[in-house]
């Protein structure tokens, strides 16, 4: 097939960014003839032809002159199958991995301070853009929509009148492998943690939208109880108020471990005496932020910070589907994540991890970060099948094919 494949902005770094990366590697295996259209490419890919499609203008007028822009640019040449990941004005298939601009606005409005409220959304950007998704959403510009959760599949439905059966759910994936081979011991030397630390992780840019600040509110909480009783008395009257885990108390209070193998180390540290968090991602530093927290900035060995941690903790506002999530259940973390992300759809409560239906609600967060300490010799299942970045690519090509055979009759 030779398909055309769009993305306005091209860095090997962001979810989409990687995912498209992997999507492209795949149809060159196969023997397929891909293109990318973007503004700019950094790291091409060899057997890949670049078209840059030059936009300009204003944040609030770029993205719709780049649609306007790049439909007229793929007319110049016949493609099987058009695939776009950006909001664009006339394609095949869309992958909603930006999940609704008009659902971001609501959430930022509900998690906004009251004086605030009235002024989320308002401007010239986000006209621009509710205009430009409705017509993305449009069924008669768009043939098929791929959605990598069934929360951004409800919202299609609630806000466009688009065709349920032309909805197709591709979960994300992940490279597995990638996210196993780290040594704990290693990875934890490398951030200079102690073994008898309990590591909490956050990994994510954009800390407004991923909810940063209401791990931090948890943390505080956490500190001043553990302040006043020590980390093992506080973290039990935090799991006391509405989880019955006697056999999980049993087992941090006497050292023997639950049924599941033990996260490495092999041998059960002691009962932990600090509790730490790492920051991953690209953000500025929070004048306010707790102590205990280590800010290491971006980094492209994500998977020694995931092998460092015992818990995995994202509360965003509105996501359509983290892979960070993906990336620390293969990992082998619990994660706490909020009923926001759509990649939330992938916990089993008190199995693999907790969602929590509002990620500003701090008793919650605190208690669920409690329950887990309280079985942090436990390690959750891995359901290798659901994760598989091979799933993931195989899906995919299956719906392009699909598309490009429609558009032949």
């Amino acid at each position: 097939m030779k398909l055309a494949l769009i993305r306005r902005q091209f860095a090997a770094t962001g979810g989409a960014e990687l995912y498209l990366q992997r999507l492209l590697r795949a149809l060159l295996g196969q023997g397929h003839e891909p293109h990318l259209f973007a503004e700019s490419w950094a790291d091409a890919l060899r057997g890949v032809t670049f078209h840059r499609v030059p936009a300009g203008g204003s944040r609030a007028t770029r993205p719709v002159r780049f649609a306007e822009t790049v439909r007229e640019e793929i007319k110049k040449e016949t493609f099987d199958c058009v695939f776009s990941l950006e909001r664009t004005l006339q394609q095949d298939v869309y992958r909603a991995g930006d999940g609704l601009h008009r659902v971001w606005l609501q959430r930022r409005r509900e998690f906004a301070p009251a004086w605030k409220r009235p002024f989320v959304g308002r401007g010239a950007f986000h006209r621009n853009m509710l205009q430009l998704e409705a017509g993305t959403f449009d069924p008669r510009n768009t043939r098929h929509i791929i959605v990598n959760s069934e929360m951004v599949r409800r919202e299609i439905r609630e806000h466009f009148a688009f065709p349920d059966e032309r909805i197709h759910m591709v979960r994300n994936g992940v490279d597995i492998a990638r996210f196993q081979r780290v040594a704990r011991d290693e990875a934890r030397r490398r951030f200079d943690l102690k073994d008898n630390d309990y590591v909490l992780l956050f990994v994510g840019s954009g800390w407004e939208r991923k909810g940063l600040r209401y791990l931090f509110d948890a943390l505080r909480s956490i500190n001043r109880q553990t302040r006043a009783l020590g980390l093992a008395e506080g973290m039990l009257q935090f799991v006391a108020v509405s989880r019955d885990v006697s056999a999980s108390l049993k087992a941090t209070l006497t050292g023997v471990a639950p049924d599941r193998p033990a996260h490495p180390p092999p041998s059960p540290p002691a009962v932990p005496d600090t509790l730490k968090l790492l920051v991953v991602g690209k953000g500025r530093k929070p004048a306010n932020a707790p102590p205990n927290v280590t800010f290491t900035g971006p980094m492209a060995e994500t998977e020694l910070a995931y092998a460092a941690a015992d818990l995995f903790v994202f509360l965003p506002i509105y996501e359509p589907a983290a892979n960070v999530v993906f990336e620390a259940l293969a990992a082998g973390l619990p994660v706490i994540t909020s009923a926001q992300n759509g990649a939330g759809e992938m916990i089993e409560e008190d199995e693999n991890g907790n969602v929590v239906d509002d990620p500003s609600d701090t008793r919650s967060v605190a208690e669920a970060i409690a329950y887990w300490w309280s079985r942090r010799f436990y390690v959750p299942p891995v359901h290798a099948t659901d994760l598989s970045l091979e799933r993931n690519v195989a899906e995919t090509l299956a719906l392009l094919e699909m598309a490009a055979k429609e558009k032949k009759r």
